[in-house]
């Protein structure tokens, strides 16, 4: 999955589930009365944030993967840990919503059909290698031909773009932008 897809289904679950919790639609408005939106975005993309510069370029003669160290169960248990340590001293919960934005990214990637990356180490400590030649025209081609790339896409960018105009007509993006809260 690319960025909309990542991005725009964990906000839109979120979302869902925050509601639920309220027991009364009010769309990212729940939402934003638990969690900084906006942690929430950046940890949507977070896995690929670190991973993808590492495996693909840093390291690539290394590891020749851009799903690496923060596509792994290890990694997710480390920020929900430190997470719900600054709640509980703290009452801060933007570390826990980046763990649940990597942990939809996760769940997103369908990371359990690589379980030696999503184990690590557990199941060694090296990770699965792939082809790396020409992925930007590969990803490109899968997203104008493939259905599992390209609709969670489009729904992702559609939720997003929804929330843009529920923040533009309740007058709320430079609230957002400065707080990660929603009106």
């Amino acid at each position: 999955m690319l960025v909309f897809a990542h991005a725009g289904i964990t906000l839109g679950a979120a979302a869902i589930v925050a509601d639920t919790v309220d027991r009364k639609p009010s769309w990212f408005a729940s939402l934003s009365r638990y969690v900084d939106i906006r942690w929430l975005l950046v940890g949507s993309l977070l896995p690929d944030i670190i991973d993808k510069p590492i495996g693909q370029y840093f390291f690539r003669d290394t590891y020749n993967n851009g799903r690496i160290f923060a596509h792994t169960l290890l990694f997710f248990i480390i920020i929900s840990a430190i997470g719900f340590f600054l709640y509980k001293k703290r009452k801060r919960t933007w570390m826990l919503a980046l763990a649940a934005g990597t942990f939809t990214h996760i769940i997103l990637d369908e990371m359990w059909q690589t379980p030696q990356t999503l184990f690590w180490p557990l199941l060694g400590f090296s990770f699965p290698e792939e082809d790396l030649e020409g992925w930007a025209v590969n990803i490109w081609e899968a997203l104008l031909s493939n259905p599992s790339i390209y609709i969670p896409e489009i729904v992702g960018l559609a939720v997003l773009l929804f929330m843009g105009i529920y923040l533009l007509k309740r007058r709320g993006v430079i609230n957002f932008l400065k707080r990660g809260r929603v009106p």
